[in-house]
This record gives structure tokens, C-alpha cells and sequence, in this order.
């Protein structure tokens, strides 16, 4: 199904919905001016378009002992559907992965987002895991020290479509 056209409404349910998820449908209608039904209309609609496309619980990483973020870029020794679909398919078997991107203009393949607990886990899964995946040929790391900004929402004014 096509992506549904937003208009000031819908742009405004998914504002809330980003915001909190768990907010119930009844507390979303009175937030932006609907009555329930059609704002579950609304709501039902952009869930089955795959505009949403699920609903998450936001963990504290550090609360839960993952204390460090990596991103690793990765350069691949050929640029072919087999070493990238290789890659990609053994990258999503890793918990530790919460971010994988092909990305260009630098001189890597992939952009690889890790969390994991300490230096000493990390190196266990950077030479045990990731160095070990066919036709990586290099890897370089970079360490998060501190966190500036972190953001679930996507910005809703700039998308293009609008009724």
C-alpha cells in the first residue's frame, strides 16, 4: 500500500505517537481536537499504509551496563552481491549491531553502529565476530565519549507530502 498523504492531522498523530507511543487513543483525540473513532480511523490507517511501521520501548543503556558505542567503518575487499549480501546477512545475526548503513563518500563500505558493554567485549567482538566475516578488509573504529544529542522523532515539517 502507498504511503498515505499527511495532512495537519495526521502530521500531528505522529508527532504525539512519537513522543509516546503508549498514549492512549482516547488522550490523542482530545490532544489534537478529533473525537476517538476517527482518530483510530486515522491512527489504523497510517499503521496499515506502513507509515508506522511498529511500536518500542526505549531502554537506558547505561542503566543496563552497555556503556559503549561504536561505530565501525568497514571496507569490503570487492564490491559484489555476494561479499555485500555475505556481509549483511551475518551482521544482522549480531545483537550487539543496532545500526548497519552502506554509506559512500568516504573510504569504507559500511557504517556499522555498536553497543556492548566494555573495551574488552568489544575487542572480543570486533576480532571474533566482524574481522571474521568474508571479505572485510578493514576496520576502523571510533568511540562514543559523550552523547550530544539522541533522537527517536523524524522531523514531520519537512516531509514533502501533504494534503
Amino acid at each position: 500500500m502507498p504511503a498515505p498523504e499527511l495532512d495537519r492531522l495526521d502530521r500531528r498523530i505522529l508527532q504525539h505517537l512519537q513522543a509516546d507511543a503508549r498514549i492512549s487513543n482516547l488522550d490523542l483525540a482530545a490532544a489534537i481536537g478529533l473525537s476517538p473513532t476517527p482518530c483510530a480511523r486515522r491512527v489504523k490507517r497510517l499503521e496499515e499504509s506502513g507509515l508506522i511501521r511498529g511500536h518500542v520501548t526505549l531502554l537506558d543503556q547505561q542503566q543496563l551496563g552497555l556503556t559503549l558505542t561504536a561505530f565501525i567503518s568497514i571496507s569490503m575487499d570487492r564490491h559484489t552481491p555476494d561479499r555485500f549480501d555475505a556481509f549483511e546477512e551475518a551482521v544482522r545475526d549480531y545483537p550487539e549491531v543496532i545500526e548497519c548503513n552502506v554509506v559512500t563518500g568516504q573510504n569504507s563500505d559500511y557504517l556499522v553502529q555498536a553497543v556492548v558493554p566494555d573495551m574488552t567485549y568489544y575487542e572480543r567482538f570486533l576480532l571474533g565476530k566482524l574481522t571474521r566475516i568474508p571479505g572485510v578488509t578493514g576496520v576502523h573504529s571510533s568511540f562514543v565519549l559523550r552523547r550530544v544529542v539522541q533522537r527517536t522523532a523524524l522531523p514531520l515539517e519537512h516531509t514533502a507530502r501533504e494534503t
